[in-house]
């Protein structure tokens, strides 16, 4: 087993996935999942004698009447807020260290899977409480779903089990206490076959190759490190259940479909899609067929499809650019893929941006902007952030690797300055350590693609296309040293010998 930490984000999902569905579990023994308008009589004395709806009443319940209810809930809630935040991280791990590279872009594959699961799950449970917040987001989703050309009205009915309210809350707990555990299960089973069937990545170091494993025993050290860190997060997330309150309803009140809340924000991990519909100027439609055409509805749900699409087949456009079909069981250092590193940043910034714009209005309120100019300000970002971010990022990662080169030949400046028998003055410097040489010296290079016309000597557009994007994700890169400049220790070196002596 490889020891390096970003190994142990699998142990964090795991935990948080675990906590998520075993409470829910014991949750669902007690929560009501209906909307049917019952009397409430229990202990929270603001709300004696008024009428809610049972799925409300249940979790009022839970709250104050059940011992240890609290804390169980809280435990729910606060696993699903940090199970997407361990799987995006591990994700980025993925992405910036190249291990979504054959053999495993299968596991790339579950891994994006996993985070539409745990989006689904939160999604889903964020509606069940029904709320005055809850059913606001539910509100939203329901114009989204009505606003869909053509189907959006049969949707919404399926969806709400006729008009809204409906029975939401029914088709709700369904999917939250049933679908989205299976789904979470099923695909971190998958990946955990994958990964016990598969030769674990490693990072780049002193003798590691790709036919071997540099690390500590599976059984026991291995086992004992994972558990020691499922363990520790599980008593931070008992801590924080107990001293940090999170979503209390009882607050916001029972679900009104004539009424909102005012600065309602979804979880932060849908936060996103939120963002999305509020940078769209409003009122932008048009109608063509006899249908009524919500740009600012589609154009925030094309432009979030294409951005997942594209993080879930990234793996393969990269395979088919480079050309490169072997097994890399090596992870890359960030710095050594400019251009992928700038695409992943830039990704970043465009989440980032639209994430941002989820909370504009909280934002306006409490620094005192206008809400217009912060969604103009988001509407540049999203554009203009990520081109920036790629650019800056790349120039960023070929500057890092001028650094490495100045390492490997001129070794670590140690500020310690000395004067030769001549009079010259130079400074000392420390060679690099074998580890840090394997490291720099160890980066992959690619191969540029080569046109070559067909047999009729024509060049197809899939092909320019092709070395056009291999120029853009592998060009941008210093080119090896020669192995003449290795052989020889650089001039600095040579001279710290006599500079030592002249020292002493």
């Amino acid at each position: 087993m490889p020891i390096h930490w970003t190994n142990l984000m699998g142990v964090v999902t795991t935990a948080c996935a675990a906590v998520f569905i075993l409470t829910g579990a014991v949750l669902m023994l007690f929560f009501v999942p209906s909307s049917a308008p019952v009397r409430y009589d229990g202990s929270y004395l603001p709300l004696d004698g008024e009428t809610v709806s049972a799925a409300y009443a249940s979790v009022l319940h839970v709250a104050f009447d059940v011992p240890g209810g609290m804390l169980l809930r809280q435990l729910h809630h606060w696993s699903m807020q940090l199970l997407p935040a361990a799987i995006m991280v591990q994700m980025l791990v993925v992405f910036f260290t190249g291990g979504f590279r054959k053999p495993r872009r299968t596991s790339w594959v579950l891994l994006f899977l996993l985070l539409v699961a745990a989006l689904v799950a939160g999604w889903s449970g964020y509606g069940l409480p029904d709320d005055m917040l809850s059913g606001t987001g539910l509100r939203i989703v329901e114009g989204i779903t009505v606003g869909i050309p053509v189907i959006g009205p049969w949707a919404s009915s399926v969806l709400f089990g006729g008009a809204f309210p409906g029975r939401i809350i029914e088709h709700l707990a369904i999917i939250h206490f049933l679908l989205a555990p299976v789904l979470l299960v099923v695909i971190m089973a998958a990946r955990g076959l994958l990964g016990w069937l598969q030769r674990p990545a490693q990072t780049t170091g002193l003798g590691r190759t790709e036919s071997n494993i540099v690390g500590v025993p599976l059984f026991p050290t291995g086992i004992m490190r994972l558990s020691g860190l499922f363990a520790a997060l599980l008593a931070v997330l008992v801590f924080v259940s107990a001293t940090v309150t999170v979503n209390p309803v009882w607050q916001y009140g029972p679900s009104d479909p004539s009424n909102a809340t005012a600065g309602s924000q979804p979880d932060w991990y849908t936060g996103f899609l939120d963002g999305a519909l509020r940078l769209v100027p409003p009122h932008w439609e048009f109608v063509w067929d006899g249908y009524a055409w919500p740009m600012f509805i589609l154009v925030p749900l094309a432009m979030v499809t294409v951005f997942l699409t594209g993080v879930l087949v990234y793996p393969f456009l990269e395979q088919w650019v480079s050309g490169d079909d072997r097994d890399h069981n090596l992870l890359q250092r960030p710095r050594d893929t400019p251009a992928r590193t700038g695409i992943g940043v830039a990704a970043m910034t465009f989440f980032g941006a639209l994430w941002g714009a989820g909370s504009a209005d909280v934002a306006a309120h409490e620094l005192g902007f206008a809400f217009e100019h912060l969604i103009s300000a988001g509407q540049v970002m999203i554009v203009a952030g990520p081109l920036a971010a790629f650019s800056i990022t790349r120039r960023v990662c070929l500057a890092l690797q001028r650094k490495d080169r100045e390492v490997v030949l001129h070794g670590h400046e140690t500020g310690r300055l000395v004067r030769l028998p001549d009079g010259e003055t130079i400074e000392v410097h420390a060679a690099a350590d074998p580890e840090t040489r394997w490291r720099i010296l160890s980066s992959e290079q690619h191969a540029p693609i080569v046109l070559r016309p067909r047999a009729d000597g024509r060049i197809t557009p899939a092909a320019r296309l092709r070395a056009g994007l291999n120029r853009l994700l592998f060009e941008d890169r210093l080119v090896p040293l020669p192995p003449s400049e290795l052989e020889h220790p650089p001039v600095s070196q040579r001279t710290s010998d006599t500079a030592e002596l002249v020292h002493e």
